[in-house]
């Protein structure tokens, strides 16, 4: 059961800090969802002046809850919040195991997240280095990221199936995200490894590559098997729209054929 003293303390301690709930009804599930840590580490982050409003949900996902946020200067945030009692522990060590950036990781549940949110924040910067559209990294403590806003009015940009897109628009959206894996793969050193139409936003006028936490380097064990499906899932998708290239055609592209083989 959630301490409710330390609930008390944390609401208490947001209004002194002059931080704006701009949705009373998602502090509440804030809340009810986050366990004692995870509230420690929102207060710290609102203490250090990292966040000065909390706004409602941007989605729900398996393993994180987003919210919608602001900083000190009334920019617009993303808050993604790691859920430590039901993420997927099993899945996140598979492409944790691999990584040598992450390879001095113990095995507890709460270390795994707690890296795996160091990791999304230091691939989001490596592809925003690179120059990929993607959200901004901007934070991070224990399992909560601070990125960049992706939308409009408190609203975030809709998932690419939920775009309408054209067969004109959908032929350079297909284009552009071939390249922009070409880039992550050779400038950032990545493989995105969940790469789909789930997770690429349409701003209307270019994508948005996002949820880049599980991204391997090219050096992981299971590098090849990732990039073949995110190959395969941006052809299914795009297929609706243009004639897609072959997926061996895209790979030797990618990685260039003196480097790996399918």
């Amino acid at each position: 059961m959630k301490d409710i003293d330390l609930i008390k303390k944390f609401d208490r301690e947001v209004e002194e800090k002059g931080v704006r709930i701009k949705d009373a009804d998602q502090m509440k599930v804030m809340e009810n969802v986050f366990d004692d840590q995870t509230l420690i580490a929102l207060y710290k982050l609102v203490h250090k002046g990292k966040i000065s409003a909390i706004g409602g949900s941007i989605s729900t996902g398996k393993e994180a809850n987003v919210f919608y946020g602001e900083d000190s200067d009334k920019n617009s945030i993303a808050i993604k919040i790691y859920r430590i009692q039901s993420a997927n522990f099993n899945k996140m060590g598979e492409y944790m195991a691999g990584d040598p950036r992450f390879s001095s990781v113990r095995k507890s549940k709460k270390e795994v997240i707690f890296a795996w949110t160091k990791k999304e924040y230091s691939n989001l910067k490596r592809a925003k280095d690179a120059g990929i559209n993607c959200p901004g990294p901007i934070f991070f403590d224990k399992n909560i990221l601070l990125m960049k806003f992706c939308g409009e009015n408190e609203k975030a940009y809709p998932q690419l199936r939920q775009a309408a897109l054209t067969k004109e628009e959908g032929e350079r959206v297909y284009m552009a995200v071939l390249a922009d894996m070409k880039t992550l793969f050779n400038d950032a050193g990545l493989v995105h490894a969940d790469l789909s139409e789930f997770n690429i936003l349409y701003d209307g006028e270019k994508h948005i590559i996002i949820d880049m936490g599980q991204a391997v380097t090219p050096e992981h064990p299971g590098a090849v098997k990732f990039l073949v499906r995110d190959i395969k899932n941006v052809n299914r998708f795009f297929s609706r729209f243009c004639d897609t290239r072959s997926e061996e055609e895209i790979f030797k592209d990618i990685v260039g054929e003196h480097r790996m083989q399918p």
